[in-house]
Protein backbone atom coordinates (compact mmCIF):
# COMPACT_ATOMS: atom_id res chain seq x y z
CA UNK A 1 0.00 0.00 0.00
CA UNK A 2 3.38 2.50 0.56
CA UNK A 3 4.78 3.92 3.81
CA UNK A 4 2.67 5.57 6.58
CA UNK A 5 3.18 7.70 8.60
CA UNK A 6 1.68 8.34 11.81
CA UNK A 7 2.61 11.28 14.55
CA UNK A 8 1.95 10.44 18.05
CA UNK A 9 2.04 6.40 17.53
CA UNK A 10 3.02 5.88 20.32
CA UNK A 11 -0.64 4.74 22.09
CA UNK A 12 -4.07 5.71 21.70
CA UNK A 13 -5.44 6.74 17.80
CA UNK A 14 -2.63 6.87 16.35
CA UNK A 15 -0.88 3.70 18.05
CA UNK A 16 -4.41 1.94 16.55
CA UNK A 17 -3.98 3.41 12.82
CA UNK A 18 -0.60 2.21 13.00
CA UNK A 19 -1.20 -1.53 14.17
CA UNK A 20 -4.48 -1.58 11.92
CA UNK A 21 -2.52 0.21 8.98
CA UNK A 22 0.37 -2.12 8.79
CA UNK A 23 -2.59 -5.24 8.95
CA UNK A 24 -4.05 -3.52 5.46
CA UNK A 25 -0.31 -3.95 3.96
CA UNK A 26 1.51 -0.14 4.87
CA UNK A 27 5.03 0.20 5.98
CA UNK A 28 4.92 2.23 9.08
CA UNK A 29 6.58 4.69 10.79
CA UNK A 30 5.93 5.02 14.38
CA UNK A 31 6.68 8.39 16.01
CA UNK A 32 6.69 9.68 19.75
CA UNK A 33 8.14 13.05 20.62
CA UNK A 34 9.58 11.57 23.56
CA UNK A 35 7.99 7.94 24.36
CA UNK A 36 10.93 5.83 22.22
CA UNK A 37 9.96 2.96 24.94
CA UNK A 38 6.19 3.03 24.14
CA UNK A 39 6.65 3.58 20.85
CA UNK A 40 8.99 0.79 19.95
CA UNK A 41 6.42 -1.49 21.48
CA UNK A 42 3.90 -0.61 18.75
CA UNK A 43 6.53 -1.49 15.89
CA UNK A 44 7.48 -4.71 17.85
CA UNK A 45 3.84 -5.74 17.77
CA UNK A 46 3.84 -5.06 14.10
CA UNK A 47 7.14 -7.22 13.36
CA UNK A 48 5.50 -9.79 15.58
CA UNK A 49 2.79 -9.70 12.82
CA UNK A 50 4.92 -9.74 9.86
CA UNK A 51 4.48 -6.08 9.21
CA UNK A 52 7.39 -3.61 8.46
CA UNK A 53 7.75 -0.52 11.04
CA UNK A 54 10.55 1.65 12.21
CA UNK A 55 10.44 3.94 15.19
CA UNK A 56 11.34 7.76 14.75
CA UNK A 57 11.41 9.74 17.57
CA UNK A 58 10.76 13.57 17.01
CA UNK A 59 9.00 16.77 17.94
CA UNK A 60 6.61 17.71 15.38
CA UNK A 61 7.47 21.85 16.11
CA UNK A 62 10.41 21.24 15.20
CA UNK A 63 11.57 21.98 11.50
CA UNK A 64 14.98 20.51 11.51
CA UNK A 65 13.43 16.81 13.66
CA UNK A 66 10.49 16.69 11.09
CA UNK A 67 12.64 16.91 8.22
CA UNK A 68 15.06 14.07 9.97
CA UNK A 69 12.24 11.98 10.92
CA UNK A 70 10.92 11.97 7.24
CA UNK A 71 14.53 11.55 5.31
CA UNK A 72 14.34 8.65 8.02
CA UNK A 73 10.89 6.94 6.61
CA UNK A 74 12.46 7.77 2.81
CA UNK A 75 15.77 6.09 3.74
CA UNK A 76 14.59 2.94 5.75
CA UNK A 77 11.13 2.19 3.96
CA UNK A 78 10.92 4.28 1.00
CA UNK A 79 8.97 7.46 0.20
CA UNK A 80 6.09 8.27 3.01
CA UNK A 81 2.36 8.02 0.76
CA UNK A 82 0.62 8.11 3.47
CA UNK A 83 0.64 11.06 6.69
CA UNK A 84 -1.69 10.58 9.47
CA UNK A 85 -1.54 14.29 11.48
CA UNK A 86 -2.48 13.10 15.04
CA UNK A 87 0.01 14.21 17.52
CA UNK A 88 -1.68 16.98 19.88
CA UNK A 89 -2.14 18.60 23.22
CA UNK A 90 -5.09 19.72 25.06
CA UNK A 91 -2.89 21.64 27.16
CA UNK A 92 -4.41 23.20 30.21
CA UNK A 93 -7.85 22.96 31.10
CA UNK A 94 -10.35 25.46 32.13
CA UNK A 95 -11.89 28.93 31.51
CA UNK A 96 -10.66 31.46 29.54
CA UNK A 97 -8.95 33.44 32.90
CA UNK A 98 -7.14 30.43 34.34
CA UNK A 99 -5.04 29.14 31.13
CA UNK A 100 -1.53 29.52 31.36
CA UNK A 101 -0.28 31.47 28.14
CA UNK A 102 2.59 29.39 28.06
CA UNK A 103 0.95 26.46 28.30
CA UNK A 104 -1.51 27.72 25.61
CA UNK A 105 1.14 28.58 23.29
CA UNK A 106 2.63 24.98 23.30
CA UNK A 107 -0.52 23.73 22.41
CA UNK A 108 -0.62 25.78 19.28
CA UNK A 109 2.82 25.01 18.13
CA UNK A 110 1.77 21.47 18.79
CA UNK A 111 -2.21 21.52 17.47
CA UNK A 112 -1.58 23.62 14.39
CA UNK A 113 2.66 23.97 13.74
CA UNK A 114 2.98 20.33 13.59
CA UNK A 115 0.73 19.32 11.55
CA UNK A 116 1.62 22.36 8.45
CA UNK A 117 5.24 20.80 9.11
CA UNK A 118 4.29 17.71 8.54
CA UNK A 119 2.40 18.08 6.00
CA UNK A 120 5.16 20.52 3.93
CA UNK A 121 7.56 17.21 4.56
CA UNK A 122 4.93 15.05 3.14
CA UNK A 123 4.70 17.16 0.46
CA UNK A 124 7.73 17.12 -0.67
CA UNK A 125 8.13 13.30 -0.79
CA UNK A 126 4.81 12.49 -2.18
CA UNK A 127 4.41 15.34 -4.67
CA UNK A 128 3.84 14.53 -8.23
CA UNK A 129 5.24 18.08 -9.04
CA UNK A 130 8.44 17.13 -7.38
CA UNK A 131 8.60 13.62 -9.17
CA UNK A 132 6.59 12.14 -6.37
CA UNK A 133 4.12 9.25 -6.42
CA UNK A 134 1.29 11.42 -5.17
CA UNK A 135 -0.88 10.20 -1.33
CA UNK A 136 -3.02 11.20 1.08
CA UNK A 137 -2.91 13.17 4.33
CA UNK A 138 -5.57 12.50 6.67
CA UNK A 139 -5.49 15.51 9.98
CA UNK A 140 -6.95 14.55 13.29
CA UNK A 141 -9.16 17.12 14.16
CA UNK A 142 -12.03 16.85 17.24
CA UNK A 143 -15.76 17.52 17.60
CA UNK A 144 -14.45 20.35 19.91
CA UNK A 145 -13.93 22.23 16.79
CA UNK A 146 -17.81 22.52 16.52
CA UNK A 147 -18.85 22.81 19.86
CA UNK A 148 -16.48 24.97 21.08
CA UNK A 149 -15.15 23.13 24.65
CA UNK A 150 -16.37 26.02 26.87
CA UNK A 151 -15.34 25.62 30.54
CA UNK A 152 -12.62 23.28 29.85
CA UNK A 153 -10.96 23.90 26.70
CA UNK A 154 -11.74 26.88 24.00
CA UNK A 155 -7.77 26.88 23.33
CA UNK A 156 -7.64 23.06 22.31
CA UNK A 157 -11.20 23.68 20.75
CA UNK A 158 -9.85 26.47 18.21
CA UNK A 159 -6.80 24.95 17.53
CA UNK A 160 -8.85 21.59 16.13
CA UNK A 161 -11.28 24.33 14.07
CA UNK A 162 -8.13 25.78 12.55
CA UNK A 163 -6.67 21.84 11.39
CA UNK A 164 -10.33 21.79 9.63
CA UNK A 165 -9.52 25.23 7.72
CA UNK A 166 -6.01 23.40 7.22
CA UNK A 167 -7.23 20.80 5.69
CA UNK A 168 -10.28 22.46 2.93
CA UNK A 169 -6.95 24.86 2.01
CA UNK A 170 -3.96 22.19 1.85
CA UNK A 171 -6.32 19.68 -0.17
CA UNK A 172 -7.14 22.85 -2.73
CA UNK A 173 -3.86 23.52 -3.18
CA UNK A 174 -2.40 20.09 -3.55
CA UNK A 175 -5.03 18.93 -5.72
CA UNK A 176 -3.05 19.43 -8.45
CA UNK A 177 0.13 17.20 -6.87
CA UNK A 178 -1.56 13.99 -6.46
CA UNK A 179 -2.22 14.50 -3.00
CA UNK A 180 -5.94 14.00 -1.11
CA UNK A 181 -6.07 15.82 2.19
CA UNK A 182 -8.86 15.55 4.21
CA UNK A 183 -10.03 15.02 7.83
CA UNK A 184 -11.28 13.22 10.95
CA UNK A 185 -13.68 14.64 13.75
CA UNK A 186 -13.42 12.25 16.94
CA UNK A 187 -15.85 12.62 19.21
CA UNK A 188 -15.28 11.07 22.82
CA UNK A 189 -12.92 8.22 22.52
CA UNK A 190 -11.92 5.38 24.82
CA UNK A 191 -8.04 6.81 25.40
CA UNK A 192 -5.47 6.30 28.33
CA UNK A 193 -5.64 10.22 28.43
CA UNK A 194 -9.39 10.52 28.45
CA UNK A 195 -10.18 7.62 30.74
CA UNK A 196 -7.81 9.62 33.30
CA UNK A 197 -9.79 12.78 32.56
CA UNK A 198 -13.12 11.24 32.82
CA UNK A 199 -12.04 9.84 36.34
CA UNK A 200 -11.13 12.67 37.84
CA UNK A 201 -14.19 14.34 36.33
CA UNK A 202 -16.93 12.07 36.14
CA UNK A 203 -20.07 14.30 35.68
CA UNK A 204 -18.28 16.02 32.80
CA UNK A 205 -18.56 12.61 31.45
CA UNK A 206 -22.07 11.97 31.94
CA UNK A 207 -22.54 15.45 30.47
CA UNK A 208 -20.67 14.84 26.86
CA UNK A 209 -22.24 11.51 26.55
CA UNK A 210 -25.60 12.41 27.24
CA UNK A 211 -25.10 14.42 23.92
CA UNK A 212 -23.94 12.16 22.32
CA UNK A 213 -26.98 10.13 20.21
CA UNK A 214 -25.40 6.99 20.53
CA UNK A 215 -24.92 7.24 24.48
CA UNK A 216 -21.26 6.37 24.17
CA UNK A 217 -17.92 6.68 23.88
CA UNK A 218 -16.15 5.32 20.64
CA UNK A 219 -13.57 2.67 20.98
CA UNK A 220 -10.18 3.84 19.29
CA UNK A 221 -10.40 1.45 16.29
CA UNK A 222 -13.49 2.86 15.31
CA UNK A 223 -11.71 6.18 14.54
CA UNK A 224 -8.57 4.21 12.85
CA UNK A 225 -10.95 2.50 10.33
CA UNK A 226 -12.42 5.99 9.19
CA UNK A 227 -8.92 7.43 9.04
CA UNK A 228 -7.67 4.12 7.14
CA UNK A 229 -10.34 4.40 4.62
CA UNK A 230 -9.59 8.04 3.82
CA UNK A 231 -5.95 6.87 3.39
CA UNK A 232 -7.44 4.46 1.12
CA UNK A 233 -8.01 3.98 -2.78
CA UNK A 234 -12.01 3.79 -1.94
CA UNK A 235 -11.50 7.20 -1.23
CA UNK A 236 -9.92 8.27 -3.90
CA UNK A 237 -12.39 10.71 -5.12
CA UNK A 238 -12.37 12.48 -1.59
CA UNK A 239 -10.76 15.27 -0.64
CA UNK A 240 -10.88 18.27 1.41
CA UNK A 241 -13.82 16.38 3.34
CA UNK A 242 -14.28 15.95 7.08
CA UNK A 243 -15.47 13.03 8.41
CA UNK A 244 -17.59 13.33 11.51
CA UNK A 245 -17.27 10.56 13.59
CA UNK A 246 -18.27 11.20 16.94
CA UNK A 247 -21.35 9.49 17.71
CA UNK A 248 -24.15 12.05 15.93
CA UNK A 249 -22.55 15.06 18.92
CA UNK A 250 -23.97 18.36 18.83
CA UNK A 251 -22.79 21.90 19.74
CA UNK A 252 -24.51 22.36 22.99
Amino acid sequence: MGVLLVTGSSRGIGAEVARLGSRQGWAVCVNSSKSGEAAERVASEIRAEGGKAIVATADVTSPLEVEEMFERAKADLGPVTGLVNNAATEGSQGRVEDLDASATRRLFEVNILGPFLCTQAAVKQMSTRFGGPGGAIVNVSSAAAKHGGSGHYVDYAASKAALDTMTYGHAVEQADAGIRVNCVRPGTVWTEMNRLYMERDPEYADRIIAKTPLARAAEEAEIAKGILWLLSDEASYTTGAILDISGGMVAP
